[in-house]
């Protein structure tokens, strides 16, 4: 087998083959894919030079065997959805979208929020991520005074749609575009099938000719019975096809946070999502897991360095028994020596998984449900994005806490 060696920008990049190699020596990592003997280059580079071969030789180390490369690594880019006690809010302190002419302060009807910064977008593109995950808040694009299924906020569609046209036109990636909102709109849980499947009708209206749009029906539902939120995922999947849009990607979530870990347990998500339909065959299952001890991201404390094989691995048994393709939409952990691990074994599981995706597995790293708490109000920052500060999960350029071990160790070797 042959691997095809590039260097660009004083980086090493390979892809062949179907094992996950890794070798590293202060601050350069090299990837094989399909080798398992010792190659020759040099690290540093010769003196003026950005890229060059030598003799020094060094083993490489298999991270995955039998592993195939993600067709979606993705981040999800967190700003839209903030401060969802302030509604509508405005502009850069409650609300904040990735565009760079709506969201430019003029307007003051949103505020509470950041804007991810193009920036961000462009530097996870250059690291391998094709897939960007843009939540917004429901009641922003759908005001509670014209109702869920009513007509869209011009100036909040306007940014969505200008973050999306960057993300899928100007960088050729995926952005997967969902509302945040745990299935609760203005306050009180959904339970009118016919008004959700009227909103995606809508939305996906706004979308249906750009083919690199993922429909993600809602993020994390939770507390409703597992028959409820099933019912309204269908109504929504049956209404965007309808609309005609044909050739993307649907998202459906499950009942108890989505979770991977519960889903053919207590939540009884795996007794009724077996039986989703799709017309056209592009539907998948969206599942979340955090390796803390109660499954929520709020902790950097991993409960073994083998957790994320045992979370996920029921859920990759489902899939297979229900011939169904799984999404894992978020993952996080902390960045220690058990989470790295830990991230390693979930992520290696995945590609040797032929349900992720099918053929082509699929992995959203994100970080959710930590609370931050401004003048008095709890807001959920989850993934990269310009406030993570400190937070231990954050991947933001360029100082995120997990940029320096968790992310070289555990994530980019599977890019």
């Amino acid at each position: 087998m042959i691997a095809v060696l590039a260097f660009f920008c004083g980086r090493l990049h390979t892809f062949s083959g179907s094992t996950t190699y890794q070798w590293s020596s202060g601050t350069v990592s090299v990837l094989l894919f399909g080798l398992d003997t010792t190659l020759n280059f040099t690290y540093p580079w010769p003196s003026g030079k950005s890229s060059g071969l030598s003799r020094f030789a060094a083993k490489m180390h298999p991270i995955c065997e039998n592993a195939t490369k993600f067709k979606y690594a993705g981040v999800n880019q967190a700003g839209a959805e903030f401060g969802n006690n302030v509604i509508p809010g405005s502009l850069g302190n409650s609300l904040h979208l990735a565009c760079p002419k709506v969201c430019d302060g003029s307007s003051s009807f949103y505020l509470q929020a950041q804007i991810p910064r193009h920036s961000s977008i462009g530097y996870f593109v250059k690291e391998g991520f094709n897939t960007f995950r843009v939540p917004f808040q429901q009641e922003r694009l759908s005001p509670p005074e014209t109702g869920i299924d009513g007509p869209f906020e011009p100036v909040y569609l306007a940014g969505l749609k200008q973050t999306v046209d960057y993300i899928t036109n100007t960088k050729g990636a995926y952005a997967a575009i969902e509302p945040h909102n745990f299935m609760i709109y203005n306050g009180s849980f959904i339970t009118d099938a016919e008004a959700l499947a009227k909103f995606w009708t809508n939305v996906a209206t706004e979308f249906k000719d750009n083919d690199k749009v993922i429909f993600d029906i809602m993020n994390e539902p939770h507390t409703q019975e597992a028959k409820i939120v099933f019912e309204l995922n269908q109504a929504s999947v049956n209404a965007i096809r309808e609309a005609g849009a044909t050739t993307q990607l649907i998202l459906v979530e499950g009942t108890a946070w989505t979770g991977a870990w519960t889903w053919t347990g207590y939540s009884g998500n795996g007794l009724v999502f077996g039986a989703i339909t799709d017309p056209y065959n592009n539907t998948a299952i969206e599942m979340h897991q955090y390796l803390d001890s109660d499954g929520s991201g709020t902790s950097p404390v991993c409960v073994s360095p083998t957790i994320g094989v045992e979370r996920i691995s029921d859920a990759t048994r489902w899939l297979k028994e229900h011939n169904l393709k799984g999404f894992l939409g978020e993952l996080g952990a902390g960045s220690n020596p058990d989470c790295i691990a830990a991230v390693k074994g979930a992520l290696c599981h995945l590609q040797q998984s032929d349900v992720w995706i099918g053929e082509r597995e699929m992995f959203l790293l994100s970080i959710r449900r930590v609370s931050h708490n401004p003048s008095s109000q709890v807001l959920q920052w989850w993934s990269a994005g310009p406030w993570w500060g400190d937070y231990f999960q954050s991947i933001e350029p360029p100082n995120g806490p997990a940029l320096a071990e968790l992310y070289p160790q555990a994530i980019k070797p599977f890019l």
